[in-house]
């Protein structure tokens, strides 16, 4: 689904629940996009925010949405069954056909 919605993958990085903080969220809309996720999205342009799952006690953000530099990197990839057949994960990170359990 994030292929579809994003046109390639979905860069985000999880964040406790309890410590995401929005200071400018007037513009912000959801869309219940299945029974346990909805996605959070920009009212006024579109774009993708957040991928939030009920069941999990962390919040996705899309990384694209930071406007400086973040000091993260890349430690996994999600959904791998269902990427485009057009490129390969070569990086050596695990890789995951759905979201990982969480110690």
């Amino acid at each position: 689904m994030c292929r579809k919605q994003s046109g390639h993958c979905f860069a985000s990085t999880d964040v406790p629940r309890a410590a995401l903080t929005v200071t400018r969220g007037a513009s912000i809309a959801w869309f219940q996009s299945s029974e346990k996720v909805r996605r959070g999205f920009c009212s006024v342009c579109g774009s993708s925010l957040f991928w939030d799952r009920s069941d999990l006690d962390r919040i996705a953000v899309a990384m694209g949405a930071f406007d400086g530099p973040t000091r993260t990197s890349a430690s996994l990839h999600i959904y791998v069954a269902d990427k485009g057949d057009y490129y390969r994960i070569a990086d050596g990170l695990p890789q995951h056909d759905t979201v990982p359990p969480r110690d």
